[in-house]
């Protein structure tokens, strides 16, 4: 937790139904149980309705609620387990066999989707933060895959300020994850995760 709220002080004012504690919990969690969500159901507007879902249950049953872990890991296990019983639905609702996540609970590596959809998540945030011009360039770079030359002529601004953007952006990246201890990973992963945005 980061030093605004302790976990205990956390779950007492979830408990209590304190709003500032929900606003926290939401704005620090939300991506990156979104990014979570999707790596099983594969569908952006299904993993955000999952997410919704088990913060609108967390918050009906805060008076009852009993955590036996942290509140970090309850509510990854809850999206976990809502998104695979979405799947179980979706599976026996189909008429016929197409492309269906045979065993997929028995496949998923928890902990390898939990180190990647946080990281995924703390770039979108970064990302997210960025001032204006470098934000959409570093978008338009990584996301729409545009050569910095063809991003220069399409903003009318030179192909160095395209680079010193992209560059900058990269930067708050990395000072963000090693802030935030997901530095030294494998330069292999953030790499692909950086490609993904």
């Amino acid at each position: 937790m980061d030093n605004e709220w302790t976990e205990q002080e956390l779950l007492q004012g979830i408990t209590d139904g304190t709003e500032s504690a929900f606003r926290y919990l939401f704005e620090n969690y939300y991506p990156m149980l979104v990014a979570f969500a999707n790596r099983f159901v594969e569908d952006l507007d299904s993993s955000r309705n999952i997410v919704q879902d088990v913060f609108v249950g967390l918050y009906d049953k805060r008076k009852t609620i009993n955590i036996h872990t942290s509140l970090k890991a309850h509510l990854y296990q809850s999206v976990r387990n809502r998104a695979l019983n979405q799947l179980k639905r979706e599976k026996m609702e189909r008429e016929h066999h197409g492309k269906m996540k045979n065993d997929r609970d028995e496949q998923v590596n928890y902990e390898e989707f939990l180190t990647v959809s946080e990281l995924e998540g703390r770039i979108n945030k970064v990302v997210n933060g960025l001032p204006k011009q470098c934000r959409k360039i570093f978008l338009m770079s990584r996301q729409e895959g545009i050569p910095n030359a063809d991003i220069a002529k399409q903003l009318s601004i030179s192909k160095r300020t395209v680079e010193t953007q992209i560059s900058n952006a990269l930067k708050r990246i990395r000072t963000d994850l090693k802030k935030h201890g997901y530095l030294p990973l494998s330069i292999f992963i953030i790499g692909w995760i950086i490609s993904l945005f």
